[in-house]
């Protein structure tokens, strides 16, 4: 799986979106193209700098759940587009 973060600003966090209730969500892409996809949208929106980290499945989803994090599974199925505002990291 990949999280985007802030280059530079690995350690402060990951990229999230806030959904309709405010709440906000980490998004993990099981394919690193997809990511970068996503990525290059945000370019495109003059979001920050972004980089792709890999992180172990598991672990991370686990992670997720012990903090509270809400999360989503982003598959190579999915379509999913930067929203223009309520961008965050979690």
């Amino acid at each position: 799986m990949f999280i985007l973060t802030i280059a530079g600003k690995e350690r402060e966090g990951a990229y999230s979106v806030e959904d309709e209730h405010g709440d906000q969500i980490l998004y993990l892409f099981e394919e690193e193209d997809d990511a970068e996809r996503y990525v290059m949208m945000l370019e495109e929106q003059d979001y920050p700098e972004m980089n792709i980290l890999e992180v172990e499945d598991k672990l991370m989803v686990k992670t997720c759940e012990n903090h509270g994090y809400n999360y989503t599974i982003i598959t190579s199925d999915d379509i999913v587009i930067p929203p223009v505002v309520g961008h965050d990291i979690i």
